[in-house]
């Protein structure tokens, strides 16, 4: 049994703009299958992610992390994020053009203590802090997203409980960052990043995590339980997906097969 996440979620109050927003950003597609804005690279016709109409978006991608942006009433807080996107690039030039597209399309350059660093962090049009990375050989076969990066206190828990929870191999661990990635080669790292700083707010991003064909989600969501994971409830009433949180409070689901 194992889970693999498919799905970055991302809360905002415009869900269709922040879509587009993201959409454009990392050269994807957008599908709107109801109330959420999806995004993922373009391919042949695929199940929706509500189990809809066939889509030009594959879900669940066989490589990709995808987005898929929630609306919500409440704005983002003026507290860092403690996940966000880091951005792959292959030469300084990238990286110089890449920032400045994003700014056009509407990211803001944000202070968070960065300093004097290679990279740049930004934030989209809601105020959700990314990155775009200086060019790292590690990052060259990811895709456009090079890492889903948690902060975190315990990188070495983190990294034991998530490599236990999906069938992602762990790359290397250590006190200050942990990071994951598909068995299948491809696609962007999961990496946790010690910070001073402890969770005091629910997160605006999460991962939405699926069984594969054949398993039982019931029993997936069991087994996540007896690693530590702890049920969370956000007032979600009878749906489909299970919502969780880690050790640590960093929110996230176990979405039910299409």
């Amino acid at each position: 049994m194992a889970l693999r996440p498919v799905q970055v979620n991302i809360k905002a109050l415009d869900g269709p703009a922040v879509g587009r927003f993201w959409a454009e950003a990392l050269g994807w597609s957008v599908f709107s299958p109801g109330v959420t804005t999806y995004v993922g690279p373009a391919g042949g016709p695929a199940d929706a992610p509500d189990g809809g109409p066939d889509s030009e978006v594959v879900w669940p991608h066989p490589v990709a992390v995808c987005i898929d942006v929630v609306p919500v009433p409440e704005p983002k807080t003026a507290t860092k994020n403690r996940t966000h996107l880091d951005l792959a690039t292959t030469s300084a030039a990238h990286q110089t053009e890449l920032v400045a597209r994003l700014r056009d399309l509407g990211a803001t350059p944000v202070d968070v203590g960065q300093r004097d660093v290679p990279w740049t962090v930004l934030a989209d049009p809601e105020g959700n802090e990314f990155c775009v990375l200086e060019p790292r050989e590690i990052y060259r076969d990811t895709g456009p997203i090079a890492a889903v990066v948690v902060d975190c206190v315990d990188p070495r828990a983190m990294g034991r409980f998530w490599g236990e929870a999906m069938d992602w191999t762990v790359h290397e661990v250590t006190d200050d960052h942990a990071s994951l990635r598909s068995t299948r080669g491809g696609g962007p790292y999961l990496e946790f990043l010690r910070t001073p700083d402890v969770k005091t707010v629910p997160d605006r991003i999460h991962l939405d995590l699926l069984p594969y064909p054949g398993d039982d989600k019931a029993a997936e969501v069991a087994r996540l339980r007896a690693l530590g994971a702890t049920d969370l409830d956000l007032g979600q009433g009878d749906v489909p997906w299970t919502c969780l949180t880690d050790p640590e409070g960093h929110e996230f689901c176990v979405l039910a097969l299409p």
